[in-house]
């Protein structure tokens, strides 16, 4: 008879330097999954693509102020974190449990004192207006619902208004050929680069020890304010 209480089970990644030949760097995560149907919370192929992205750029993540929005088992940020990144996990203000879900991968990769707050996308919050500077949002698989596209920009763009040189890394499963950002963009003044998944060894059917990426049509995604937009009279 079940307690009430969630199951966890625990998966594995590695993540490796596969630019060099001699002392390859790896680094291992360990993050716990809610097996519960209900509740949903495990690792997504975009966060495994997204993970890879930052695992691959390291270098440039040391002392950076990242944000990671709907975290949910916080993958991205964990391993930014491992990375050298000064990390806040967030995740919907009316979700506690994803909040709690961040707080034990935190835990069960010896990582202490990352703040873990709610923020409800769209919403100018307190929490929001207290955030530091931020360098980097990361967001893995956000636009999953079309109703949400918007309400996630607009915390998005807020944030660049007041960091304007910050960049948000997104993945995105392409799940239908009728959903598109680019209106919102545009309506926003931000800017979207794609980037290969070739150009960080994303381009694989198992990847960090995982086969979650598999034959899903993912895009990554560098969203930034759109500066020139922004000078044009209205």
């Amino acid at each position: 008879m079940s307690d009430g209480r969630p199951k966890i089970g625990i998966r594995e990644y590695t993540f490796l330097d596969l630019e060099e030949e001699e002392k390859r760097a790896e680094l291992r995560v360990s993050i716990p999954e809610v097996l519960d149907f209900q509740y949903g919370m495990h690792v997504w192929p975009c966060a495994v693509v997204l993970a890879q992205f930052i695992w691959f750029h390291r270098k440039d993540l040391n002392g950076k102020m990242v944000l990671e929005v709907g975290a949910g088992v916080s993958l991205p940020g964990v391993v930014a974190a491992k990375c050298g990144a000064k990390v806040i996990l967030s995740d919907s203000a009316e979700l506690p449990q994803c909040l709690q879900n961040g707080l034990r991968s935190c835990e069960q990769n010896n990582i202490a004192g990352i703040p873990i707050i709610g923020l409800t996308w769209g919403e100018i919050s307190p929490d929001l207006l207290d955030l530091p500077n931020i360098d980097i949002i990361l967001g893995s698989d956000v636009f999953y619902e079309p109703k949400d596209f918007e309400d996630i920009l607009v915390t998005v763009r807020f944030l660049m208004e007041r960091n304007q040189q910050a960049q948000f890394w997104t993945t995105y499963q392409v799940r239908s050929a009728d959903w598109s950002i680019e209106s919102l963009l545009f309506k926003w003044n931000l800017t979207c680069t794609n980037i290969s998944l070739n150009t960080f060894h994303a381009d694989k059917q198992c990847l960090a020890g995982s086969d979650l990426p598999g034959r899903h049509s993912i895009q990554m995604l560098i969203i930034t304010l759109d500066t020139e937009a922004t000078r044009r009279p209205t």
